[in-house]
């Protein structure tokens, strides 16, 4: 009976550090978001005045068009490369440069890739307010990624899989242009969305 209690104990402990984490996740996320909406209208106020105002000598000659960068702004240490919205879920998040345990409880992470290359693979926990409800996606569903200069990247959810954790190559190597995923509870398996490109 004794062990029974200790059990009991055990898991309510388990379950009350849980729900300590999901708040400070989402209470992170509540604090970046205003910090790295600001820092994008400053970058997009920069890229107008230069675009109204260019120098005369530049005018004309060897202009270059550049599709969206992923440029970082560093907050509390952290890098970060844009913002992920997806309406369905109700989230905005805030995503880093890169990834590690330590990263990952307080934002989500770009794993690999980019939106450049067209392999982006981003990681988060599966906190309520970051990647929880990743399996409620049916496919259809739009999701958007926003770098710091305010280029948006609009991709329609194609699929959802479920992956092993060493399903890496499996993880990175798919295809699709941006890749979502998070561990289940347990971390026995990925929760893994595929995205595609959003077509007019």
């Amino acid at each position: 009976m004794a062990a029974g209690v200790l059990l009991m104990a055990a898991a309510v402990g388990l379950l009350l550090y849980n729900r300590a984490e999901d708040r400070e996740a989402g209470e992170s996320v509540d604090e970046l978001m205003p910090v790295l909406r600001q820092e994008m209208a400053v970058r997009e106020s920069r890229a107008e005045e230069a675009f109204y105002f260019p120098a005369e000598e530049d005018e004309g000659e060897g202009a270059e068009e550049t599709g969206p960068t992923e440029e970082s702004v560093t907050v509390d240490g952290y890098d970060y490369i844009g913002i992920l919205t997806i309406p369905a879920l109700g989230l905005e998040l805030p995503v880093m440069a890169d990834w590690d345990y330590t990263r990952l409880k307080i934002a989500p992470c770009r794993y690999t890739g980019s939106v450049e290359t067209g392999d982006l693979t981003i990681a988060a926990h599966n906190y309520s307010r970051h990647f929880g409800r990743l399996k409620n996606l049916a496919g259809g569903e739009e999701v958007i990624f926003t770098d710091m200069d305010g280029n948006r990247t609009r991709y329609l959810v194609a699929e959802t899989e479920i992956l092993e954790p060493t399903a890496i190559e499996e993880m990175t190597g798919s295809g699709y242009p941006l890749s979502l995923f998070t561990c289940t509870y347990g971390g026995q398996t990925r929760v893994t969305v595929r995205c595609d490109y959003y077509k007019e």
